[in-house]
């Protein structure tokens, strides 16, 4: 089977269960677990129809958030296959993990119990009264995840509560002051890389509230790193759960 994979988040899942020979082309981002000799077709957001129709691929993996419906759209119309993913949920990230097996025709049940053993593990250290988190992801506009979105559920299964549990858009656009106050802001590697130079401009935000830079790709990539992220996510709730006052309700 050739294989065109336009996540990369599907990408280094292909690759972890051990198939990334089938992958005849990837996006520019596909930075882990693809092979060198498959053609780079360009972006999630742009990718070159007319490089992955030369590639005769068997399967064209796209994304519902990740790629532009348009883009799929012409993909269809050239007749290729294409299958679109849009993971929400843990738990769907493990449904992916399974159709992948399913498409590759190979046993993914080793992933599988892991990433269930993960589940379990986080269910048990979950603290009894969720950390209040904002999770941040842009800067100029400041944007963070809201719910309905992957990120937030992994953080709520992992014992985070979303301050922005209540705003209109998956990806709300931020002004000062946030409210509720967060006991905790998370500021990922990825999309926006966030480093010390931007935590000046995040007290601005948010006030004098704990930040922690973290993975982005172990928190916005699902499927071969979903158990990690539910380990390292967990452990990070219960530590801070030991460790930060109750927030101040607004």
């Amino acid at each position: 089977m050739r294989v065109v994979s336009l996540v990369p988040s599907v990408t280094d899942t292909i690759a972890a269960l051990g198939v990334a020979n089938r992958l005849v082309g990837v996006t520019d981002y596909c930075v882990a677990g693809a092979p060198n000799d498959a053609v780079r077709v360009g972006g999630t957001k742009n990718p070159s129809v007319a490089r992955v129709v030369a590639l005769r691929p068997d399967l064209v993996v796209g994304n519902t958030e990740e790629n532009r419906s348009q883009d799929l759209d012409r993909l269809r119309d050239e007749g290729l296959k294409v299958a679109e993913t849009f993971v929400q949920t843990v738990d769907e990230a493990l449904d992916l993990v399974f159709w992948l097996g399913e498409v590759f025709d190979i046993d993914a049940g080793r992933m599988l119990d892991d990433l269930e053993a993960a589940q379990e593990e986080a269910r048990r250290r979950r603290p009894a009264t969720p950390v209040a988190a904002l999770t941040l992801i842009w800067r100029r506009p400041w944007m963070g995840v809201g719910t309905g979105t992957y990120v937030d559920d992994l953080l709520a299964s992992c014992g985070f509560a979303n301050v922005l549990a209540g705003a209109a858009d998956r990806y709300p656009r931020l002004a000062a002051p946030v409210a509720p106050r967060p006991q905790v802001v998370l500021l990922p590697s990825e999309p926006y890389r966030f480093t010390d130079a931007d935590l000046a401009a995040v007290g601005d935000l948010v006030g004098d509230v704990p930040t922690r830079f973290v993975d982005g790709q172990l928190l916005t990539w699902h499927g071969a790193r979903t158990a990690d992220a539910l380990r390292c996510f967990s452990a990070l709730a219960a530590q801070l759960a030991a460790t930060s006052p109750p927030p101040i309700t607004q």
